[in-house]
């Protein structure tokens, strides 16, 4: 007897498949990551003191997305550097967000808008990207560091001190 299996079984499940929209902001705020002149994605100032505060690498920070069964819109701000066109990394971001996301979900990508809110110098950027976090972390170390030198101070002391008392005094 010959099996003759097909897949139509598959095709006949009834079902659907939904993206939330953090899957297509993770997926925006990957493909994003290597646009030249593109510094950042701006959450805003509270997002901005909170990735300060705590070493986050939350991608999706800063887009907005709403995402239809068949359709996405992308909202978004950015922050750009100096001395780069912004109109070429305008188009670089809404071709990368387009053929990701249709990649990736087949779901077609109507509308990316991009607000500039800064522009900075990669220096700028570099500095302003040390967080309080390894602030925090620097003075902690260089408090440490201090203590157990007074510590150590005190220690010594205090070993000299019992010797003098536990020696007799008279001979």
């Amino acid at each position: 007897m010959e099996d003759k299996t097909t897949n139509t079984a598959t095709n006949q499940i009834s079902g659907e498949l939904t993206f939330s929209d953090k899957v297509i902001q993770k997926i925006i705020g990957f493909a994003l990551s290597d646009i030249d002149g593109l510094l950042t994605i701006d959450g805003g100032f509270f997002s901005n003191i909170t990735e300060k505060l705590v070493n986050t690498n939350d991608v999706t920070t800063g887009i907005h997305t709403e995402v239809g069964k068949k359709q996405v819109a992308v909202d978004m701000d950015i922050v750009v550097e100096f001395g780069k066109d912004i109109r070429t990394i305008y188009d670089k971001v809404k071709e990368t967000i387009s053929s990701e996301v249709s990649e990736m979900t087949h779901l077609e990508v109507i509308e990316i808008n991009v607000n500039v809110v800064d522009i900075k110098s990669q220096e700028q950027y570099q500095e302003e990207s040390e967080t309080v976090q390894d602030k925090v972390s620097g003075a902690a170390s260089s408090t440490g560091q201090y203590l157990s030198k007074q510590t150590n101070k005190a220690t010594k002391k205090a070993k000299n001190e019992v010797k003098e008392r536990t020696e007799p005094r008279v001979e």
